[in-house]
């Protein structure tokens, strides 16, 4: 099977139209993502270009971007969303409950949902053994959280054509690498379906800002536009939108206030549903079992 028949086409306007908890019309959910970048190998992302455009290892400079969002800009991101009592999804490298454990307590702690994010940020493609960097990670996770993961990120959204079939059968339920939808679709493997629940590659703090390199409130602008147009459809029929989120972008002090005002414009709002994304997977399968 290629990977695009995985997943069959679905027209939105011929979907079974959904109902989220308490009426809400929109479900959101915020993914952090917390990763571990070894100092050395390249850079999976860089801020700065290489000297005299020859790249140079240790890339100590984009390392440290990245470094500064792990021992700073974390805590930002927290805070932010702890005060407001949300919900949250955390994809993170099963390596950081080692590298970074204060970050993996304190996020236990809140009762976030731990989603797995390879075990080190690397893209599937360059695993040496993709299967056993996927069951260390799931079984990194369990072993700190006391609970199987159902929830999978790859990082960079990358997938070889056997990615699907090893997390179906190390037990994940859901993935978000499929930014095909504003519902979630199913997919499907060889160990039965997998569950697609909406991402986005465009309200993303990457894009915007390590890609697109836009200004400081350029993020909150393109969320608060996505929300507001996806809230007026949801009268129609529900939707998902996912903020997705990284330390050394959006936990840093020229824009986390900019993040803030986002949060509070979605709080607003009263038909809301502030979910996980392993929250949104099991309603999904239960709305879809009733309709």
């Amino acid at each position: 099977m290629r990977m695009s028949e995985r997943v069959p086409y679905q027209a939105f306007v011929d979907r079974p139209k959904l109902q989220l908890p308490n009426g809400a019309r929109v479900a959101v959910w915020f993914i952090v993502n917390v990763e571990e970048w070894a100092i050395e190998r390249p850079m999976p992302r860089k801020v700065l270009p290489a000297p005299m455009g020859e790249p140079l290892m240790p890339d100590l400079a984009n390392w440290a971007w990245h470094e500064y969002g792990m021992r700073v800009g974390f805590w930002r991101i927290f805070e932010a969303l702890q005060k407001r009592k949300l919900p949250v999804t955390m994809a993170l490298n099963g390596n950081i409950i080692n590298s970074y454990p204060r970050i993996a307590q304190a996020a236990l702690e809140a009762g976030w949902e731990f989603m797995g994010h390879g075990f080190v940020q690397r893209p599937m493609h360059h695993l040496e053994d993709e299967r056993e960097q996927i069951f260390k990670t799931v079984e990194t996770i369990r072993g700190f959280t006391g609970k199987q993961p159902v929830g999978w990120e790859s990082p960079g959204l990358t997938e070889t054509e056997e990615t699907l079939h090893l997390l179906r059968e190390a037990g994940i339920e859901y993935v978000a690498n499929w930014v095909v939808d504003d519902l979630p679709c199913e997919l499907a493997t060889r160990h039965g379906p997998m569950l697609s629940v909406p991402y986005s590659v465009e309200t993303n703090d990457i894009v915007v800002h390590a890609v697109q390199q836009l200004p400081s409130d350029a993020f909150m602008k393109r969320c608060i536009d996505q929300f507001d147009r996806l809230y007026a459809d949801g009268e129609d029929n529900v939707r998902v939108m996912a903020i997705s989120l990284h330390p050394y972008l959006t936990g840093v002090p020229h824009r986390i206030g900019y993040f803030e005002k986002l949060v509070d414009h979605i709080l607003g709002h009263d038909k809301v549903a502030w979910m996980t994304g392993e929250q949104i997977a099991e309603w999904y399968r239960e709305a879809a079992k009733a309709d």
